[in-house]
């Protein structure tokens, strides 16, 4: 009997669990924030630790959707927890790139599955756009955190730094992904991927 390629109740439950613990691992790494030293490192440290969920996400995913279901969700969640809409946005698009990425392998390539997480990742720089781009505006509405962090974090984020993020997001999504499918090296091959 041929499996169905639409997604069914199983699938969706296991992209909600999938969500849920990669959203606490975010979470989790987003309270350095509150130190603002450590909020640039955000493009470093969300993709790597966020490697090993994302990829143990991707031992169970086998059909279209999947990861483009759960982009939507985390720029959901941001916009909800406070970020700005343009994870949503961004997520939208770049989950389903990773979406076609994943499938052309057959949601059976091991390289693929650590590009697809790269490609996720996007959703994380895109939480900066406002920081770079609108500062005022976005600080406007955050005065409670107090002059000296905001003072602080505008100079942390030029806008030439945006395209390092950029790269910085990538090359750490691929890092993560690779440290992701080492430690869960089992759960790779228990589903067949190679």
């Amino acid at each position: 009997m041929k499996s169905s390629n639409k997604l069914n109740g199983k699938d969706l439950i296991n992209i909600g669990i999938f969500t849920a613990i990669y959203f606490v691992v975010i979470m989790a790494l987003a309270m350095l924030g509150f130190i603002p030293i450590f909020m640039p490192t955000y493009s470093v440290l969300m993709p790597l630790f966020g490697g090993i969920p994302f990829m143990l996400f991707l031992t169970k995913v086998r059909k279209f959707g999947m990861v483009w279901i759960m982009s939507i969700l985390m720029g959901l969640l941001m916009w909800l927890t406070g970020m700005s809409y343009y994870a949503l946005v961004i997520g939208s698009i770049t989950g389903l790139i990773a979406e076609f990425v994943l499938k052309g392998g057959e949601y059976k390539s091991a390289k693929r599955a650590v590009i697809v997480h790269a490609i996720f990742c996007f959703w994380i720089v895109s939480n900066y756009i406002p920081l770079f781009f609108f500062a005022d505006k976005y600080w406007s509405t955050r005065q409670n955190f107090g002059q000296e962090y905001i003072d602080a974090l505008t100079k942390l984020f030029p806008k030439w730094m945006f395209p390092v993020h950029i790269a910085l997001c990538f090359c750490f999504g691929i890092l993560g992904g690779l440290l992701g499918r080492k430690i869960l090296k089992k759960h790779f091959a228990k589903a067949g991927i190679a």
